[in-house]
């Protein structure tokens, strides 16, 4: 089981993220929601080992991260939100790097990032510089990436960003399959209508403080309410959007 206790993380005296606790247990998906600058990807930052919390602690098993960092991060894969991949490198090279730094024997890696890069229909593409890539091409060396070394926690931030409808779907039931195979998996994403498919419990997060931690099916009954972005709506969007759309539109029609 992943678990933050009481996670804080302040920017000079600013808290991004305030007194945060929750818990993802194996075989779980846990959708991690809110507007931008709720304090999402920080939180991920900080599970994936790469912010450290200025309260709070994060065990994994009931043991404190920080008492073995480097043997907990090899038990994590993480992809990003932001596609921040050498650019030039190409997906092969970039993927042995990553391989590598993950110990796994040469041969297997090799195998392993074939088979994967022509799943990802990247084979023809593989020895070429990641900066001629298409912003979906890179999220599939970083998804990849994130599952060369079969973790067991997985940190996804955006997972779908860029892809092709096909591919997204493909991801989605591995993401899925992940979780048959009892992974523990956050998964952040601004696709509510995915998020409410795709997971079995959400955390909506509102400026840095959680407002609802529950399945989509009980905060549902909960707010009367019949969708999760109906439920997001209520718990965190303050302005009138309806109002908001309207007004674009008189922009557009004045002359």
């Amino acid at each position: 089981m992943l678990e933050l206790r009481g996670i804080t993380k302040k920017y000079s005296i600013f808290p991004v993220v305030k007194d945060v606790s929750f818990a993802v247990q194996p075989g779980e998906i846990l959708g991690y929601l809110g507007p931008n600058g709720a304090g999402k990807t920080t939180t991920i930052k900080m599970l994936a080992g790469l912010l450290e919390p200025t309260d709070g602690e994060i065990l994994l098993d009931g043991k404190n991260i920080k008492k073995d960092m480097t043997a907990y991060k090899a038990r994590v894969g993480y992809v990003p939100e932001q596609s921040e991949i050498y650019p030039h490198l190409s997906a092969q090279e970039y993927l042995l790097m990553v391989g590598r730094l993950r110990h796994l024997p040469e041969s297997r890696l090799r195998e392993k990032i074939d088979n994967l890069m022509g799943l990802f229909d990247l084979d023809k593409d593989m020895m070429s510089p990641i900066s001629s890539y298409s912003k979906g091409m890179r999220q599939k060396v970083l998804i990849s990436a994130a599952l060369l070394h079969n973790p067991d926690i997985l940190l996804f931030d955006e997972p779908l960003s860029g892809l092709d409808v096909t591919t997204a779907m493909v991801v989605k039931d591995i993401i899925h399959h992940l979780a048959v195979e009892q992974k523990t998996i956050l998964y952040s994403s601004h696709v509510l209508e995915v998020t409410e498919k795709l997971c079995t419990r959400v955390i909506i997060i509102h400026k840095g403080t959680v407002v609802a931690n529950d399945s989509v099916e009980n905060l549902r009954h909960l707010m009367k309410v019949p969708s999760l972005e109906e439920i997001f709506s209520q718990l965190v969007v303050e302005e009138d959007t309806a109002a908001v759309a309207r007004r674009v539109i008189e922009i557009i029609k004045s002359s």
